[in-house]
């Protein structure tokens, strides 16, 4: 049996962790990915039970666990519970391809154990304020990928996307950072490029990188 891929989705609560997983879900799907989630809640499945009511997966294919703890505890210091979630959906589906783990909204200094994902990204929106970047937060910065998510508010909250831009190239060094907006889908392609390119190995940007 082949193991799927795994992705950590990572970011406080509120930054669009799950509405980023509703948009990159689909076109995934549409370019063949076998799919599943985990999602990670305190004490619900709030989470799972918003992507089952979406109808884009089957129900079998997402997984809540509830935590109990702090979220960074489980897709950290002790990810057992995860662990066991991934395990039981590759034996129910062993076609998949890629599971996405998606932690409980958490700080800036939530990250993912390397026993549990393969690589993980951390999501950060606009509307917390353009400091963010510039906190220096270890999820942020030492994640395979940073997404800084509904850009289209930065007007309205009075946050510089620009100062954003710029600092984010500044703390991560030069590791990739995407600009998304999931209502519209504006950046979402590009995610999914990454996820193509970084666990999965194929798609335009790793046939672009072998070329």
């Amino acid at each position: 049996m082949k193991s799927a891929a795994r992705l950590g989705i990572g970011g406080p609560v509120g930054s669009g962790k799950t509405a980023l997983i509703e948009g990159i879900v689909p076109i995934l799907m549409e370019q063949g990915v076998e799919v599943a989630v985990v999602t990670n809640d305190l004490l619900t499945t709030e989470d799972a039970d918003r992507l089952k009511r979406k109808g884009f997966l089957s129900a079998d294919r997402i997984v809540g666990v509830e935590t109990g703890s702090c979220p960074h505890t489980a897709i950290r210091e002790d990810p057992t519970m995860n662990q066991l979630a991934v395990q039981d959906l590759e034996l129910l589906f062993p076609q998949l391809d890629l599971i996405l783990i998606e932690s409980g909204g958490d700080n800036l200094a939530s990250t993912f154990s390397y026993e549990l994902v393969d690589a993980y990204m951390f999501v950060i929106d606009v509307g917390a304020g353009d400091d963010i970047p510039r906190k220096n937060g270890p999820g942020f910065v030492q994640s395979e990928l940073a997404v800084v998510n509904k850009v289209d508010l930065a007007p309205y909250v009075g946050a510089d996307l620009e100062l954003m831009r710029l600092q984010s190239e500044q703390y991560r060094q030069e590791k990739p950072v995407m600009y998304t907006n999931c209502k519209t889908g504006e950046g979402l392609e590009e995610v999914v490029a990454f996820i193509q390119k970084t666990l999965l190995f194929s798609g335009p940007m790793a046939t672009a990188s072998v070329s």
